[in-house]
């Protein structure tokens, strides 16, 4: 298998590079920060200029038609500047839901928005109850004769508050008191019975609690393939954790780099610090995660499109897998800087804030190793 990068995956590694070195320094963070949005309007429409966000939707629908690498490759630059931009919740995830599991007039009408940035998307899904279970839903869905009644309630929702509508999973009532089909509805942002509190995210970025009372929606928010939907959002769930990989090895890598800056101008006992063993060694340990980590990402993306045991697997191996080495690289980074390296004067801490939320999103360690070996040893009910 050739894993090098073709001449176009380049050019868009060095775009998207060029662009986040000039962009995202230190000040844009901060004011992103403060925005009510937590991220910049103006960036997004750049995004959308620059064809990033039209990057893994189809052509027919005004899309580049590109792949899980080249997705990687723009998140794993993102993840080097802190990006806030809800970039996975829209184009990801939510378009990724769209394509999977909408009509085709949803398509038409939805993913062409996406890819010009007029439309932003959000994915409601976890429950507290569930514990990064996807099939554990509990919110449901009633169906009237004029449309449906939504009620539930749904936690750590990422950027709800940005978003022109929201992706909602929910239950069809089932036989016999047994839970029906997971099924997904398009909420618009401020339906009537829809109550949101949106709070920052650690690391940047904003996430929401919802509270769904008495939602009506009419017939067509609906998101119907003809069938239960778990299937498909553990398929787009595989390709975020991929994404999600791929910021990670941005982070963890620049993390490496300032550390090894850091090291060489530190002087200690009158030697700089990188002229310490010990040091040298935990700079190495560093570097050989940070490989790691970028081999095992890369090699989810590459499974994103497979069959979904094999995806499944390489999904959630990477995510565990990197969730250690990411925590490993944030700690030495920081002990390595000192108390500084804690403070807001440097960068460090703020990327170590986002190493840390990434290892809970979708799950931790912990989880993605027992699915791991859960669908090493059977085929998903769901495959």
């Amino acid at each position: 298998m050739d894993l090098n990068l073709s001449d176009e995956q380049r050019l868009l590694r060095e775009s998207v590079d060029r662009f986040i070195a000039e962009t995202y320094h230190a000040d844009h963070r901060r004011k992103s920060a403060g925005d009510p949005l937590g991220f910049s309007p103006a960036i997004w429409k750049q995004f959308s200029e620059l064809g990033w966000l039209a990057l893994p939707i189809a052509e027919e629908y005004g899309g580049l038609g590109a792949g899980p690498v080249e997705t990687g490759i723009v998140m794993e630059a993102f993840g080097r500047g802190l990006v806030s931009e809800p970039y996975l919740s829209t184009v990801v995830i939510g378009a990724g839901l769209i394509a999977e599991c909408g009509s085709e007039a949803q398509k038409q009408a939805m993913l062409p928005k996406v890819a010009d940035g007029s439309l932003r998307l959000s994915f409601a899904h976890s429950e507290r109850a569930a514990r990064f279970d996807l099939s554990h839903v509990e919110t449901t869905a009633t169906p009237t004769p004029d449309g449906w009644i939504i009620d539930g309630c749904k936690t750590a929702v990422l950027d709800a508050h940005a978003a022109d509508q929201i992706i909602v999973s929910a239950r069809l009532p089932g036989g016999d008191g047994a839970a029906g089909d997971l099924c997904l509805y398009l909420v618009p942002a401020g339906s009537v019975g829809l109550t949101m509190r949106d709070y920052p995210r650690l690391g940047g970025g904003r996430a929401c609690n919802l509270e769904l009372t008495g939602v009506r929606l009419e017939p067509d928010a609906l998101i119907d393939n003809g069938s239960d939907a778990l299937p498909q959002i553990e398929a787009v769930v595989d390709r975020a954790l991929a994404a999600l990989g791929a910021e990670a090895v941005g982070i963890m890598q620049i993390m490496f780099d300032m550390t090894l800056e850091y090291t060489k101008v530190r002087q200690q006992f009158g030697k700089p610090l990188s002229a310490n063993q010990v040091i040298r060694h935990r700079l190495a340990d560093m570097a050989m995660h940070c490989d790691e980590a970028r081999s095992i990402a890369l090699r989810a993306a590459v499974m994103a499109d497979a069959e979904p045991v094999a995806r499944g697997r390489a999904a959630s191996g990477a995510k565990a897998k990197i969730g250690k080495s990411a925590r490993f690289v944030a700690e030495q980074s920081v002990q390595l800087h000192g108390a500084m390296g804690v403070t807001e004067e440097l960068d460090i801490g703020s990327y170590f804030k986002r190493l840390l939320a990434f290892d809970t999103l979708f799950g931790g360690s912990a989880h993605h190793y027992r699915r791991h070996a859960a669908l090493g040893g059977r085929t998903p009910p769901h495959a």
